[in-house]
């Protein structure tokens, strides 16, 4: 019987603890989850400085949203009629329904700050350069998904929060020149928010948009394994001094222990908060009562904010160019200098001018949430 079950336990490891370095490299290419890892690393890449965690916290959040995702999807109903009953028996039927629906709030909201953090680090040690040009595009494209899938998920609670936010965001929509009204339409499937609004964004937030996203991560893990990590260190080129730098070390355990550690931290940090924090339910959505002021989800307020100003240049115009020159970032600044460092003088025109975009993008938010009032008039004391 021993026997028996320690062959069942061999066809699944194909390797056991390992006790040494050399089982550790075998341990490392023999499994499909660790061989994302390389079998060695470089001792900086384990400072909390080199990588600041963003992007393994950013995963994390991830699966942990498709985890109480999925569970949540088993007790929703999408249709106007249903939705925020739903809400109702997550919170005094379903078992552990608000803790489900508390964390999947936060790690939404959480995971749209991280993923722009993780773009932040990137940015600032130039890892954009060279062969990971592409992986950046990837990255990119991860930041529009997540708010996407943050903004679709924003309607399913059915509750005037939602039903108005949405409906000021697909405002924004049409004011784009000419097709508008049409995309509008196309993400609406009718002239307001609706019925057909709610099964389009449902089924976008539960099946489009993660099936995508999780396609692009597979690449953006692929590139990130074949053309190495961009880790911060005094011995980038450049920036440091001799070899030293350049001995390894065996990734498991050094580098798996700390990522289990980060792991288990976030996934208390996010009980602790759905613990603590509500999610918010306000009454079912009415279209016929309009609240005052009527504002788009937190991420989207800067936007709105700009939109108060002009429609297109501020609600269109603007975040259009600042997605298209993040794509097109690689192909413009192609200059080696300070990759691998954090504010190189070399590229301190560059650092300023991100540096003010962020500002920018940070001050309008603000206002947005904190100093608009009724009629979207500023509001100086806020409440």
């Amino acid at each position: 019987m021993l026997n028996w079950l320690k062959s069942i336990w061999n066809s699944l490891w194909r390797v056991g603890w390992p006790r040494d370095e050399r089982a550790s490299v075998k341990a490392m290419l023999s499994s499909l989850l660790l061989h994302l890892h390389p079998p060695k690393i470089r001792p900086e890449s384990l400072k909390f400085r080199a990588t600041w965690a963003a992007g393994l916290v950013s995963l994390v959040l991830a699966l942990q949203l498709t985890v109480t995702g999925i569970y949540l999807m088993f007790y929703y109903i999408p249709h106007p009629d249903a939705a925020w009953r739903s809400m109702k028996d997550l919170a005094f039927v379903v078992p552990l329904g608000t803790l489900t629906r508390n964390a999947h709030r936060w790690a939404a909201h959480a995971m749209v700050a991280i993923v722009t953090v993780h773009m932040l680090r990137v940015y600032m040690a130039s890892g954009y350069k060279g062969s990971r040009q592409a992986n950046w595009v990837a990255g990119v494209a991860l930041w529009f998904l997540t708010l996407a899938l943050s903004f679709t998920g924003y309607l399913l609670p059915w509750d005037q929060l939602a039903y108005w936010a949405v409906t000021v965001g697909s405002n924004m929509a049409a004011a784009v020149p000419l097709v508008g009204d049409h995309f509008r339409q196309l993400i609406l499937g009718d002239r307001s928010v609706g019925e057909s609004a709610l099964l389009r964004f449902y089924v976008l937030h539960c099946v489009a948009l993660p099936a995508i996203l999780f396609l692009i991560v597979g690449f953006h893990l692929f590139r990130v394994r074949k053309d190495g990590g961009l880790v911060v260190s005094e011995h980038a080129p450049g920036g440091g001094r001799g070899d030293e730098g350049h001995k390894l070390v065996p990734a498991w355990p050094h580098l798996v222990y700390r990522e289990l550690i980060v792991t288990l931290v976030v996934t208390a940090t996010l009980l602790a908060l759905a613990l603590w924090l509500q999610a918010p339910l306000e009454a079912e959505a009415d279209p016929s009562r309009t609240p005052n002021p009527a504002k788009a989800p937190w991420y989207f307020l800067g936007v709105q904010e700009l939109a108060h100003y002009s429609a297109f240049w501020g609600g269109v115009f603007v975040p259009a160019a600042t997605l298209l020159g993040l794509a097109l970032l690689p192909y413009l600044d192609t200059h080696a200098e300070g990759v691998g460092r954090y504010l190189p003088k070399e590229r301190r025109i560059a650092q300023a001018l991100f540096a003010a975009l962020l500002l920018f993008m940070a001050v309008t938010t603000v206002v947005g949430t904190l100093f608009r009032g009724p009629a979207w008039a500023l509001m100086w004391w806020p409440k």
